[in-house]
């Protein structure tokens, strides 16, 4: 489709999508529902609120609008490399390789136990958690830990095998974690499909909800199939008994966590703080003082997603409330603080706040440079403040972009 004189060659990515909503005679609420977003999110986008989205999201929207170049669409706004394609940690080959690699030999070596195993997840999830460099660490224990759960699978027998299937599946979170925001989308998956295996196999109703968690996150992050994903955690969350004990109350209220944020992906509000209120009553139930070990759920964890919810429902007010109410010291896990405040800073940005935005990039940074380093959001954002006129945050972002290793 050649370029329409109807739109000038300085127009902005939003002015286009604009116009080429217009052209094609469809409402916001119509192109929202068309793309898996909100009619907000379309709003946000033709405002200039939102950013231009990230590539699969783009030809999706391309492709609704009618659109065979993405030049039409892009226009003075080209896509770069360095702000939005996905960075790939130094280790990520040995990590592949420890995923496709199959062991056929050593059937006579004796196993670890269930409880050395378990011990040893333990271990590599306090590293995840408890570390600013916590992909580069964990990259260093995951092609042992994996090769070794996967023998003891093989190996061992009854309710000591079982054990060891659940060891693997928490391993296999670990994995998908250190693979999520890299260009491995592949393995990601894989690593998902392999750790729901594990819990199935080994008939454990807690590690079967800790992987529709994971899932959950695999399928809302590629903007797929937020049906089925709801569907997974529901199914999930009928296998546990929420009054029994701690464990299966905290993972009722997680997989409830992950059906709110499913349904604020697609702008469904009402659903959103159904589940959510769940999800709230649980963290509530199980204390002030609760946070579940690896999984992280507790009180904080549920007031620091109401962020990210109100934030992909384009409530820019609700969210920096949130932000603004939630004290992230008490949270157990460098990662996760990292992460929420990337979160609050993305809630500032629908609102236009530069200075807010770079103070809690930098602090998000200063919690755990990696989640930064690997976060979609922070990238293109750094990138853009770095390009800004904004003296007052000149510096903290040129900072920013030169430890992301964007362009400024």
């Amino acid at each position: 489709m050649p370029e329409h004189t109807d739109v000038p060659t300085t127009a902005t990515f939003g002015q286009r999508v604009r116009r080429a909503r217009e052209r094609a005679g469809l409402t916001r609420p119509v192109l929202g529902g068309l793309v898996g977003r909100s009619a907000e999110w379309v709003k946000f986008v033709e405002s200039g609120r939102l950013q231009m989205p990230r590539l699969p999201l783009l030809l999706r929207l391309a492709d609704v609008l009618g659109i065979e170049d993405l030049a039409d669409l892009t226009g003075e706004e080209r896509l770069s490399a360095a702000t939005y394609t996905k960075a790939a940690h130094d280790a990520l080959p040995a990590v592949k390789a420890a995923l496709t690699t199959y062991h056929f030999n050593g059937a006579d070596e004796e196993p670890e136990t269930a409880d050395q195993l378990a011990a040893r997840v333990r271990q590599a999830w306090q590293l995840w958690h408890g570390s600013g460099d916590h992909r580069t660490r964990i990259a260093v224990l995951l092609p042992d830990l994996l090769a070794d759960c996967q023998h003891a699978a093989r190996t061992l027998d009854g309710k000591d095998r079982r054990r060891a299937l659940v060891a693997l599946a928490a391993t296999y979170h670990l994995a998908q974690l250190y693979l999520s925001f890299q260009p491995a989308p592949e393995l990601v998956m894989l690593t998902g499909d392999r750790s729901m295996t594990a819990a199935q196999d080994a008939d454990d109703p807690n590690a079967v909800a800790a992987a529709a968690w994971y899932m959950n996150h695999v399928f809302r992050d590629a903007g797929e199939r937020h049906e089925a994903r709801v569907d997974l955690a529901m199914k999930a969350a009928d296998l546990l008994t929420p009054d029994r004990a701690p464990e299966d109350l905290a993972r009722w209220g997680l997989l409830h966590l992950a059906a709110a944020l499913s349904f604020a992906k697609v702008g469904r509000r009402g659903d959103a703080e159904r589940y959510w209120d769940r999800a709230d009553d649980a963290a509530k139930r199980l204390g002030d003082g609760y946070a579940h070990p690896w999984l992280i759920f507790g009180r904080g964890m549920v007031d620091a997603y109401a962020i990210t919810m109100n934030a992909d429902l384009m409530r820019s007010g609700p969210a920096i409330d949130a932000a603004t109410h939630i004290d992230l010291a008490p949270m157990p896990s460098a990662t996760r603080r990292s992460f929420h405040l990337l979160e609050s800073a993305r809630a500032y940005r629908l609102q236009g706040e530069s200075v807010a935005v770079v103070h809690l990039l930098r602090k998000a940074y200063e919690a755990s440079p990696e989640t930064v380093r690997f976060n979609l959001f922070a990238r293109p954002a750094v990138a853009e403040l770095a390009t800004g006129d904004n003296a007052m945050i000149r510096d903290d972002a040129h900072y920013l972009a030169q430890k992301l290793g964007v362009p400024a």
